[in-house]
């Protein structure tokens, strides 16, 4: 007999999540501080770390009026991760009380917080009894109001003049659950028909994009483990089209797709061509997923686990006949689905990707055929990522021509227009698309 599941303690969770919060601090993505959690602990620290990130600024400005001086790393990371979720009055996940009660028990059981307990104590019912005052000092911080970093927030101001308010208001937004259907085995209108039948409301956003009006775990999605569907934001499903658009789709058709992991595109390229792709990945471990998710569409890729832009280790001396770089990137784009990044991203790194991507899209580029087109991408919100790589790009290379592309497309939170096949994209994240063909000699 198996033993009967024992609810997990809120200060457990509290624990772990503030740890979590400290690794991202320290520069450890999200996904990869949450997969390191124990398994019993972990869907509960992913929801309290992603609604601590989406407040993190208001906490931190919180905290410093509340503390003289920042306390200790692990202390400040629970503190922190408190005031972000006590700070509203109107949708806090818990009685702030309990809360606080729960705070204080983590910290004591923890060595590296035992000593500042009661100090935290201090701070939280000082926050509680002065909430109004404290919350209407951090109104006129735009951390605090926007919850991005204030880099972030000045670089979007200057590039963007026209819609930073509303960039950032979208990224702070919940991420729909969207749908790509497989339509090599199946319609739109079918699906929809699938997801009615079994209790799931869902809107069509066009081509192969579905909308569900709330997210479910995927082996709930009908026929997802065979393939009928897969999970992929509506900007990233305009990859496959826009490369494939106008070549033929036939099996002769030599594709790279360049840092391919987890796998998305490289299975959206195959469901809409019979082209013959290559999938390039320099982690192993990422790798596999890719293998993984191909095996569930029932489709097959030659996987290659190598660096781009290090051809001599991979390339057989074939030109390709498009090639597909969806480049390392600031993923500024898709905080609303890992709102770790805005507080994992420092400025300086953006100088350091654009200059990767730069080396990886010369190198690419050397390996496709004349006539043949690559498609640069990027979910990056920024100019240097995007329009400014480009500029430079076609500066550098005359036989390069850059062909009618979505450029960049900010994050939208807007499925008024969902059910219009004619206009999709209405609820997307960050993305940056060019297509470019190179000249015949």
């Amino acid at each position: 007999m198996n033993a009967p599941d024992v609810p997990v303690p809120l200060w457990r969770q509290l624990q772990a999540a503030a740890r979590v919060v400290e690794l991202v601090r320290n520069g450890t993505s999200g996904t990869a501080a949450i997969e390191g959690t124990a398994a019993a602990l972990r869907a509960g620290v992913q929801a309290l770390a992603f609604a601590a990130w989406r407040d993190m600024g208001r906490a931190q400005a919180l905290r410093t009026l509340l503390a003289a001086k920042q306390p200790p790393a692990p202390a400040d990371a629970l503190l922190c991760l408190a005031l972000a979720l006590m700070w509203r009055t109107v949708d806090a996940p818990y009685d702030a009380f309990t809360l606080v009660n729960q705070v204080v028990e983590a910290a004591k059981r923890n060595p590296a917080t035992k000593a500042q307990a009661n100090f935290l104590n201090a701070c939280l019912r000082r926050f509680l009894r002065e909430r109004e005052a404290l919350v209407a000092a951090t109104d006129a911080d735009p951390v605090a109001l926007w919850n991005h970093p204030r880099w972030w927030i000045e670089r979007l101001r200057r590039e963007r003049p026209q819609d930073w308010q509303s960039i950032l208001t979208a990224a702070n937004a919940h991420a729909p659950m969207t749908l790509r259907v497989n339509t090599r085995k199946t319609g739109i209108a079918d699906y929809l028909l699938k997801l009615e039948r079994a209790g799931l409301a869902a809107r069509s956003g066009g081509a192969s994009v579905v909308y569900l009006e709330q997210p479910v775990p995927v082996r709930l999605l009908p026929g997802f483990e065979i393939g009928l569907v897969s999970v992929q934001d509506a900007a990233a499903q305009l990859a496959a089209p826009l490369l494939l658009a106008g070549l033929p789709a036939t099996a002769g058709l030599r594709v790279l797709d360049a840092c391919a992991a987890p796998g998305g595109k490289t299975g959206h390229l195959l469901e809409i061509s019979d082209c013959a792709v290559s999938a390039l990945e320099i982690d192993p471990r990422r790798s596999e997923r890719i293998a993984e998710n191909l095996q569930r569409l029932q489709l097959k890729a030659q996987l290659l686990v190598a660096d781009a832009a290090k051809p001599q280790d991979w390339w057989d001396g074939e030109p390709f006949d498009a090639i597909l770089l969806d480049a390392p990137c600031t993923a500024s784009g898709i905080v609303r689905r890992h709102p770790d990044v805005r507080w994992l991203r420092r400025e300086a790194d953006i100088e350091q990707l654009a200059a990767l991507q730069r080396r990886m899209l010369q190198t690419l580029w050397a390996l496709l055929r004349p006539g043949g087109r690559l498609l640069y991408c990027t979910c990056s919100i920024f100019v240097a990522e995007g329009d400014g790589q480009m500029q430079t790009f076609l500066a550098h290379n005359t036989d390069a021509a850059l062909l009618p592309s979505p450029g960049h497309l900010m994050p939208r939170n807007d499925l008024k227009t969902a059910g219009v096949l004619d206009n999709p994209l209405c609820d997307h994240d960050g993305f940056y698309y060019a297509l470019l063909q190179k000249h015949l000699a």
